[in-house]
């Protein structure tokens, strides 16, 4: 693993390059019912019949904006070239930090890049002295679900159609204090 660093303006035309999407052969299916004034919702995990390739859910066209925040954006290098990013913006009113993108090039990834990005935003957001950092991802996407759980995460919530696509979001959270 190489470095990370608080992103540079000339970074963010790499991190653009970076193909977020991912393959996948696991999904977290969502059952809900409604049962006599009871709603229970269900996650279980779903081995697919084959791998699935996925689309990453976000336009890149916010990045500039979260970049220009100031806040936390960080990118992974190796040999002077970026291989990866975070960005994590404030929610001052729960002083909470909002992964709002982690993206490893796929050359890359299962190497710790990811975890050294995130590890390196949770210390950022200590410095903050946030309560709290949540970050979010599709049903779709359980090797980031994996992911968020091996980094200490928990599931705290999900949104139904929350995305463009209207994929179902599930939300993590880790405390800080």
């Amino acid at each position: 693993m190489g470095s990370v660093r608080k992103a540079e303006l000339a970074d963010l035309n790499a991190c653009l390059l970076i193909d977020p999407s991912f393959v996948t052969d696991h999904v977290w299916q969502m059952e809900s019912r409604d049962s006599e004034g009871v709603v229970s919702v269900t996650f279980r995990t779903v081995r697919l019949p084959r791998p699935m390739k996925v689309s990453y859910p976000r336009d890149t066209d916010g990045l500039i904006d979260n970049w220009r925040r100031g806040e936390c954006f960080l990118t992974a290098h190796e040999d002077a070239e970026v291989v990866g990013f975070l960005d994590m913006t404030i929610q001052p009113w729960n002083m909470t930090g909002w992964v709002n993108n982690l993206v490893v090039a796929k050359p890359h990834r299962r190497r710790g890049i990811g975890t050294v990005l995130l590890r390196s935003a949770l210390r950022w957001g200590q410095e903050m002295h946030l309560l709290k950092v949540v970050t979010e991802t599709q049903t779709k996407n359980y090797p980031a679900i994996k992911f968020y759980q091996k980094n200490a995460f928990s599931f705290c919530g999900y949104n139904d159609r929350y995305y463009v696509n209207q994929d179902i979001a599930l939300f993590f959270v880790q405390p800080l204090r």
